[in-house]
């Protein structure tokens, strides 16, 4: 073997040694699945705080109740969603199986669980939207039931691509952990 700025072995230039120098496939999808939840992570934090806005301009008062509805019951738990990408978070630097799996199962009861009432919650008013085409609620001169389930929709998305990158990056690093077992 060759050193940096010592000589070579006899026989050889050094390039027979690069199939040593690959990174091993799982630490590969690793690092790409850590960085696709990443970006779902910081659109779920937009989601949020564009929740966080209205809840807290319906609350306060800051605009009248015809540019900005009083947020509907799913918007409350739904605040609790950004436990688990924080917990997603924190379970990448090194690797913190238990985080991960905290933050899925987390991510099922704060983030799905309240869109699935949410969607329910807004069905009879959406439903009455559509076949009288009767609002009484509005977000910027939109139905507010139709942003909300805008929101719901886009978010379920979010979430569920979430929880599918996660369970890959959960069997990656399993399969990492297997490996270094075995050695």
């Amino acid at each position: 073997m060759a050193s940096r700025g010592g000589p070579r072995a006899t026989g050889t230039d050094g390039s027979d040694f690069q199939h040593r120098e690959r990174v091993a496939s799982h630490y590969q999808m690793s690092v790409a699945l850590k960085s696709e939840i990443k970006k779902l992570i910081y659109t779920h934090v937009g989601i949020w705080l564009l929740l966080l806005a209205q809840m807290c301009v319906g609350h306060l008062k800051l605009l009248p109740h015809d540019q900005v509805a009083m947020p509907y019951q799913w918007e409350y738990p739904y605040l609790l969603s950004i436990l688990p990408s924080l917990l997603g978070l924190l379970s990448f630097p090194r690797n913190n199986i238990s985080y991960l799996v905290l933050s899925m199962i987390s991510t099922g009861l704060f983030s799905v669980a309240p869109l699935i009432y949410g969607a329910m919650e807004m069905f009879p008013m959406a439903q009455q939207l559509y076949r009288h085409g009767k609002a009484y609620r509005f977000i910027f001169g939109f139905s507010a039931v139709s942003v909300m389930y805008l929101v719901v929709v886009v978010a379920a998305q979010v979430h569920g691509w979430q929880l599918y990158y996660s369970k890959k990056l959960l069997d990656s690093w399993f399969t990492s952990t297997q490996e270094k077992k075995k050695k």
